[in-house]
C-alpha cells in the first residue's frame, strides 16, 4: 500500500544516510545544504548516535574523519565555499584511506557566490579537488528518491573501498519538495568495511595490501591493534617514508583501487530508442529538464535517446561509449558557463559531434533542448 510522503532531496540525503548506517554527523551550516544538517541533527541523537554543529567547515570534516577512524560511518555536508575549505582535511581522508561521505549541494559562484540561486559549477570541483590527479567517486542524483538511493550507494562505496566519496548534488534538487512513496523505494542493502581479525600470529598494517585493487583491512584507533596513521606518504605499516618503493606502491595502490572497481560501482540510467541519431547527457537539476524535453521530441517523432549520469567520477568512460555507440550527434545539457562535463565527454566520444546546452543563474527549459536537438 503506497505510503507517501512530502520530502525534499536533503531530507532524503539524511534519511538514505541513516539507513545506511551513519552514526556520526558533523555540519556547520550553509545554504543549501542547511537541510541536511537540520534533518540530521534533529535524528541521530534520537538513535543514541552523534550530530553536532561544527565551528567552520573545517573542523566539521575533521571532526568526521576522526570519527570515522574510530570504526564509524561519517558524513558532513556543504556548499562550494565550505567544501574549498575542507579540501585539506578530505586530502588527508583519500591518504589515509579514511571512508567519510561528503553530501556537496552545489549553488551559483565562484566565492560565496548566490546563496539561494542554484548551480552545477562544482562538477570539476568536486572531481580534481586532490593534489596527484587521483580519483575520488563523485555520483549525482536528479530527485529526492536518487538522493536517497546514492546516499545509501555512497556509504557502501566508501566503505568498501576505504575511501572518501562526494555525494554531488544543487540547490534546486536539495530543497524542492516532492511526494515521495515510501513503499516504493528501492531496497538497499549496507556495506561495511572489512575489518582486521589477528589469526596465526599475523602482524597488522593500516594500509597493507598485497594487489594494487586490493582494499586492506580495517583496525580502529584505540582498538586492539595499533593504527598508525598519517597524511603523509608511508609504507603499508604506515610509517612514514618519503621514496621507498613500497611508498610508491601504496601511492599507485590509492588510485588503482577505484580504478579496478569502477565498473561495480559505476551507475548511470540509460534510455535508449531504436533508430536514434541523437543522445542527451546530463546529471542533477538539468536531467529532469532533458528526461522532459526528449520525451517532447519523441512525442513530435523524433528518435532521441537519453542518459542521466548518476556517476560522474570515476567517468563512466564505458557507459558513454555504448551509450552513444550509434548516434552522430551528442548533446550534454548542465548548468554552468563552460560545459564542464561536456569537456569529459568530449575527451571520452572524441569522434562525436557533442553540443553543449548550457546557462548560468537560471535552470535550463526543456524547450531549450528540445530546440537545440532539431537545430
Amino acid at each position: 500500500m503506497p505510503q507517501f510522503r512530502i520530502r525534499n532531496g536533503n531530507q532524503m540525503i539524511a534519511e538514505g544516510a541513516i539507513v545506511a548506517g551513519c552514526r556520526f554527523f558533523a555540519g556547520y551550516p550553509i545554504t543549501p545544504a542547511s537541510g541536511i544538517y537540520k534533518s540530521m541533527i534533529d535524528e541521530l541523537p534520537k538513535r543514541g548516535d552523534v550530530a553536532i554543529g561544527a565551528p567552520d567547515e573545517i573542523s566539521a570534516l575533521a571532526f568526521c574523519v576522526g570519527a570515522s577512524q574510530r570504526g564509524y560511518k561519517a558524513m558532513t555536508a556543504t556548499s562550494g565555499p565550505g567544501f574549498s575549505l575542507m579540501i585539506e582535511t578530505l586530502q588527508y581522508a583519500l591518504m589515509t584511506e579514511t571512508p567519510v561521505v561528503i553530501a556537496l549541494v552545489q549553488r551559483l559562484g565562484p566565492s560565496t557566490g548566490g546563496a539561494t540561486q542554484g548551480g552545477q559549477g562544482d562538477v570539476l570541483l568536486a572531481g580534481n579537488a586532490v593534489g596527484g590527479g587521483y580519483t575520488i567517486p563523485v555520483f549525482s542524483p536528479s530527485t529526492p528518491v536518487e538522493a536517497f538511493t546514492l546516499t545509501i550507494h555512497s556509504f557502501n562505496v566508501a566503505e568498501r573501498l576505504r575511501t572518501p566519496v562526494i555525494l554531488l548534488t544543487d540547490k534546486e534538487v536539495a530543497m524542492t519538495s516532492e511526494n515521495i512513496d515510501y513503499s516504493a523505494l528501492p531496497k538497499s542493502g549496507t556495506v561495511d568495511r572489512k575489518m582486521f581479525v589477528r589469526s596465526n600470529g599475523e602482524s597488522f598494517g593500516n594500509y597493507r595490501f598485497s594487489l594494487p585493487g586490493e582494499i586492506p583491512e580495517f583496525s580502529p584507533i584505540g582498538g586492539k591493534e595499533k593504527a598508525t596513521i598519517t597524511g603523509s606518504a608511508h609504507d603499508k605499516s604506515g610509517r612514514l617514508q618519503k621514496n621507498s618503493r613500497e611508498t610508491i606502491e601504496v601511492l599507485r595502490h590509492l588510485q588503482e583501487k577505484v580504478i579496478s572497481n569502477s565498473e561495480e560501482i559505476t551507475l548511470v540510467d540509460t534510455d535508449t530508442a531504436d533508430g536514434a541519431d541523437t543522445i542527451v547527457f546530463s546529471y542533477g537539476v538539468s536531467a529532469r529538464a532533458s528526461i522532459e524535453a526528449v520525451a517532447g521530441l519523441r512525442a513530435k517523432g523524433e528518435r532521441v535517446s537519453f542518459c542521466n549520469l548518476l556517476t560522474l567520477f570515476p567517468i563512466p568512460e564505458k557507459e558513454i561509449k555504448e551509450a552513444a555507440r550509434k548516434v552522430s550527434k551528442v548533446v550534454v545539457v548542465e548548468e554552468n558557463i563552460m560545459g564542464l562535463y561536456r569537456a569529459q565527454i568530449e575527451r571520452v566520444l572524441p569522434d562525436k559531434k557533442v553540443l553543449g546546452i548550457n546557462s548560468v543563474g537560471r535552470m535550463i527549459a526543456p524547450g531549450e533542448i528540445e530546440k537545440a536537438v532539431l537545430s
